[in-house]
């Protein structure tokens, strides 16, 4: 049947923007409504296309995962990885896009695409888009690999697409073989929106709703040897982060919250966290993306000074 692909529209800041940051692990290619999409797997191609009169194929990279998150974190995941300098461009192009006022201030939600191991090439090397890619097209087109064009631009990206950087796809295809899956490695933008949305936007432990106070945590930390996936991540309120990473609280194997004596040794306090003693932990539903049971150990053994 072969591997879908998508062609994306998007504008010429976008693309500017982000081909003059060389190296840059992971993009979030955003569309200013927060619509789902779900046209690929991790692992398949997308390609980024300007808009006409530029109707030319730039660049593109793996796709990692979509979802449709406030504006506000996807900044704070992603920062200049959005094709922006700042927030207040980032807000500002997306409120003309949506047609809203400048005075806007609202977290509103925007569609988002993570990609891996981007390229954008200079204007030499664009690729013309396809025939069969309609003028009139304003989101995105889907191809096969089964069929010409999406073996023919399958092709032209594999043989741009480095195999080497620290996030690069685990297994790199032959240039001309056989279309097969990619495997991506995430990066920590991604790792952020993904730990998000399997908690179902609400702290692991105490179920805290309030999105800006929570942030993603790492059980075994990257530079230790963790990975930036699910099954290595909690979401957690704030000060509970700074407190796992040092080591003051943990996680048990069997998910179950544990506080360290230390804090109340040291700090003479710490009854709202002694209230959670024993608090099972709001796991996943997916069983790919619970706590890994090993991680958790490692972090039981290494970091809680219990």
């Amino acid at each position: 049947m072969g591997l879908k692909l998508v062609v994306a529209v998007t504008d010429y800041d976008w693309y500017r923007a982000l081909s003059g940051m060389p190296g840059v692990p992971e993009v979030n290619f955003w569309a200013p409504s927060a619509t789902s999409f779900k046209a690929l797997r991790r692992g398949e191609l997308f390609l980024f296309k300007l808009r006409a009169p530029r109707n030319a194929i730039v660049g593109g990279g793996i796709f990692t995962y979509g979802s449709d998150l406030p504006v506000s974190l996807t900044w704070a995941a992603f920062g200049p990885a959005n094709g922006a300098s700042s927030l207040p461009e980032m807000r500002a192009r997306i409120a003309r896009l949506r047609a809203q006022g400048p005075d806007d201030r609202s977290d509103f939600r925007i569609g988002c695409r993570m990609i891996a191991q981007p390229f954008f090439l200079a204007e030499r090397d664009w690729l013309p888009a396809p025939a069969s890619f309609r003028p009139n097209t304003v989101a995105f087109k889907t191809y096969n690999t089964s069929e010409e064009d999406g073996r023919r631009l399958w092709e032209w990206a594999n043989g741009h697409l480095s195999p080497s950087g620290e996030h690069a796809v685990a297994e790199q295809p032959a240039r001309y073989g056989d279309a097969v899956l990619m495997k991506p490695r995430l990066g920590q933008g991604t790792f952020r929106a993904l730990i998000t949305d399997v908690y179902h936007r609400a702290c692991a432990v105490t179920g805290e709703r309030t999105l800006p106070a929570l942030e993603a945590a790492h059980i075994r930390p990257y530079a230790e040897g963790g990975e930036h996936e699910a099954s290595n991540g909690l979401l957690l309120r704030r000060d509970l982060h700074s407190l796992f990473d040092l080591g003051y609280v943990t996680v048990t194997p069997s998910l179950h919250f544990e506080v360290s004596p230390r804090i109340r040794e040291e700090f003479e306090n710490g009854r709202h966290y002694y209230a959670l003693q024993g608090t099972r932990i709001r796991a996943p539903d997916s069983e790919a993306f619970r706590p890994d049971a090993a991680a958790l150990s490692w972090h039981n053994q290494n970091r809680f000074n219990g």
